[in-house]
């Protein structure tokens, strides 16, 4: 069989893409801002124990309910609390139930995605069906049901969000998969005796992974919202430790005495879920194929 000749153009033509995907990227205001605030909040998680001036757990009844002043600023909560303190400890538990959540989501629903796509007939039907089921059912209540099955900690929460945004991934890499596997260069690699693992990994895989990313730094959003309502109804992330959903929780009931106490929770996890919107939808047009 006659091999096509590979120039340095076709050589050269994936990097160029990524650097045009990166200067677009750039020029997007709202892409960089936001990836600066998923940047910042990930450096306060991962230097919590060196930037919170206080223990997050330390109780300390002299200063309870303390108003935002020099030495709390943030104030402090029913216990005296740190709010500050807790707030950065907090992080760890919110971008790691995010970050968890979703490569769970991903190293399940990828590979059931690409299997339903490249075989199709009865392995897409048994996948697709289950994913649609689960689709069927809203992410949140999913969540809900399956932590209040496994019991309320923080590792459970994050596996049931994982477990309720899988089938997104799988959808979304199967779709992908049936129309890679359409192209002239994977028929050439059935033609030449590639077996169906490799084309998959070599051929199939690479082209699906930039929507995937995606939809991953999308739904990094989606899990940390739904991390803190399962901290906030008690399915989560257990007390003393610090989390922003049951800070929130906590707060519900001081709310007319020390309003700090929500205040500050709720702006943080409004921050982070904008950063990885802003973030997910700059990624989602410097990725655009049609545009580089």
């Amino acid at each position: 069989m006659a091999t096509l000749p590979v120039t340095d153009a076709a050589v050269e033509k994936l990097p160029r893409r990524r650097r045009r995907g990166l200067a677009k990227f750039m020029k997007n205001r709202a892409a960089v801002a936001g990836a600066l605030i998923v940047v910042f909040v990930v450096v306060i998680a991962l230097l919590a124990p060196w930037l919170a001036p206080y223990d997050p757990i330390q109780a300390s009844f002299m200063t309870v309910r303390k108003a935002p002043d020099a030495a709390h600023w943030f104030g402090t909560d029913e216990l005296g609390r740190d709010v500050l303190s807790r707030m950065i400890w907090g992080a760890r538990a919110s971008l790691l139930a995010g970050v968890v959540s979703v490569g769970i989501a991903v190293v399940v629903g990828v590979p059931l995605g690409l299997l339903a796509g490249y075989f199709g007939r009865l392995v897409d039907g048994v996948i697709s069906r289950i994913a649609d089921a689960l689709l069927s059912i809203p992410f949140l209540i999913l969540a809900i049901a399956l932590a209040a099955f496994l019991g309320p900690s923080l590792t459970n929460a994050m596996i049931a969000i994982g477990v309720s945004a899988m089938p997104r991934f799988v959808r979304l890499t199967r779709g992908q998969a049936l129309s890679v596997k359409a192209e002239d260069y994977v028929e050439g690699a059935r033609a030449i005796g590639l077996d169906d693992f490799r084309i998959i990994v070599r051929y199939i895989l690479p082209n699906v992974l930039p929507p995937i990313i995606v939809q991953a730094s999308l739904t990094v959003a989606m899990a940390i919202i739904a991390e803190a309502s399962l901290s906030f109804l008690g399915l989560g992330q257990l007390p003393p430790a610090p989390s922003w959903g049951s800070m929130l929780n906590t707060a519900k009931d001081f709310v007319d005495q020390a309003p700090w106490m929500s205040i500050f929770p709720g702006i943080a996890i409004f921050l982070a879920v904008l950063g990885f919107n802003l973030l997910g939808d700059g990624l989602r047009d410097a990725l655009d194929p049609r545009e580089l």
